[in-house]
Parts: structure tokens; sequence; C-alpha cells
């Protein structure tokens, strides 16, 4: 099942003292930061990360997106703020899977679950980051090099699917 990972941006580098700390020096930088957290997080976890950047004070600004190593990433039209994009994205978001919003805003937390997303705190995404990382770098640590192989961490349906299509190449 598909699990989509829904940031509100600057709420996170506010939330996170290594990130705020950043931000004081600069914004920018705190933000690159944290996209680089996310995607080494969506690449370990297979998670869609998607993170929601506020404009709404940048005169003339449109919405804008983009995407950085997996991560897709939107800035706000001017007059529109995070809170807002967010739940519109939540709203159009397939139902294959969980959607969890990461905020500390109590009023955007409960309008997301009317939506039927789940919530998770800045502290919680944190965790989650920091226990995705070394279960991701275990693999690295083992002195037998063929525990990591690949076909051996497959699921089913993967593995045989795979072994069908080696087999078509013989």
């Amino acid at each position: 099942m598909n699990e989509y990972i829904v940031v509100d941006g600057y709420n996170v580098i506010h939330a996170w003292p290594e990130l705020a700390r950043l931000k004081n020096d600069s914004l920018e930088h705190a933000r690159d930061r944290l996209v680089d957290m996310l995607a080494d997080y969506a690449g370990f976890s297979g998670d869609r990360v998607v993170v929601v950047f506020d404009a709404h004070r940048v005169k003339h600004n449109t919405e804008r997106y983009e995407e950085i190593n997996g991560v897709q990433i939107f800035y706000t039209r001017e007059e529109e703020t995070a809170d807002s994009l967010i739940e519109r994205l939540v709203g159009e978001m397939p139902r294959d899977g969980y959607i969890r919003v990461v905020t500390s805003d109590w009023d955007e937390q409960r309008i997301i679950f009317g939506r039927g997303a789940f919530r998770m705190t800045p502290g919680e995404l944190h965790e989650r980051l920091q226990r995705v990382r070394t279960e991701g770098q275990k693999p690295f640590t083992l002195k037998n090099p063929t525990e990591g192989y690949l076909e051996n961490r497959l699921t089913g349906n993967l593995r045989q699917l795979f072994e069908q299509w080696r087999r078509k190449k013989e």
C-alpha cells in the first residue's frame, strides 16, 4: 500500500532545531536541507513525499512545482497559504494508500482529518526519518554480504514477476 507524506515545509523548518538554526542564516539553505533529508527518506522508505512552501506574501508569485530527487515541491501563489494548498492537494490525491500530513498547526490537522488524511507531527516525522535512515544503512554493515542481496528482500509477487521476465529472455 502506498503512503503519501505531505509536509508543511516552513512548519517543519521552524520545528526542527537543526533547520531553525540554518534558517537564521539562510532560509534557502534550510529549505534545501529539508528537501535533501526528505529525498533520502523517500529513497529508503518508498513513500511518496510532497513538500509545500508558503509563498503567499511574495508579490506576483504564481504557484510553482518542481521535483527534486523524487520529492515533489510546491510553492504557493500570492495570497494562498500552505494550508490551503495542502488541503487542495490532499483532496486530489489518489485513495490507494495512507495520506499523512506533517504539521503542528491544529486548525490544519482538523481540516485534513475531514479529508481522510492522518496527521503526523514534525517530531514524529523526524523520528521516522532517523529510523528509516538507520534501517537503510543496515545492509551495508552486514558481515556476510549475501545477506543484503536485493532478491532476498523482494516480496513474493515481485520476485515471481522478475523470475518470469528473466525466463522470457532465455
